[in-house]
């Protein structure tokens, strides 16, 4: 039988900076981006032995910056900047988790969701992100969990009422 679950707890900046970096990582295919940053530097470097090929150099090295640039602002410096922008990550949360629906509950919000809101789950080492647009999610940090209980509990609302969970945590 699945019971309640009752989760009281303040968002930290590594919390919300580390969702949105499994989200991130999630939507990027890192395991080709960097090779491609890699090796378009380096043809960039490579051309430059050859005259009349300045352009093509210029080229490499100029995508390979702005691959690089991406992959650090989607990583680095736009979670961190999310965090710092959002008042409502600084609030006291109470969240109810039932087979009902979800409780939430801060000194700003005060309401009751189905769980029907949310399309999919993302479940790291750190937390569980639960989707309800393709960049709209709630961020439920592991570490806010009192006992193994009670996250097992959390786990099996999750597996019964959200459609696709994925699990990138092993």
């Amino acid at each position: 039988m699945i019971s309640t679950v009752t989760l009281s707890f303040r968002y930290l900046q590594s919390d919300i900076v580390k969702a949105w970096r499994a989200h991130f990582a999630s939507r990027l295919r890192l395991w080709l981006d960097i090779p491609a940053v890699v090796l378009l530097a380096a043809s960039g470097i490579y051309s430059l032995r050859f005259p009349g090929w300045q352009w093509v150099s210029l080229a490499c090295l100029v995508g390979s910056g702005a691959l690089a640039l991406i992959l650090v602002a989607a990583l680095v410096i736009i979670p961190s900047m999310i965090f710092r922008r959002e008042p409502k990550f600084r609030d006291e949360y109470s969240l109810t988790f039932s087979p009902e629906g979800i409780h939430f509950s801060t000194v700003h919000i005060d309401s009751k969701l189905s769980w029907s809101m949310y399309s999919r789950a993302l479940v790291d080492a750190r937390s569980y992100v639960l989707y309800y647009g393709s960049t709209q999610f709630t961020v439920i940090p592991k570490r806010v969990f009192q006992s193994t209980e009670q996250r097992e509990a959390f786990e099996e609302l999750l597996a019964q009422n959200v459609p696709q969970v994925v699990r990138k945590d092993a």
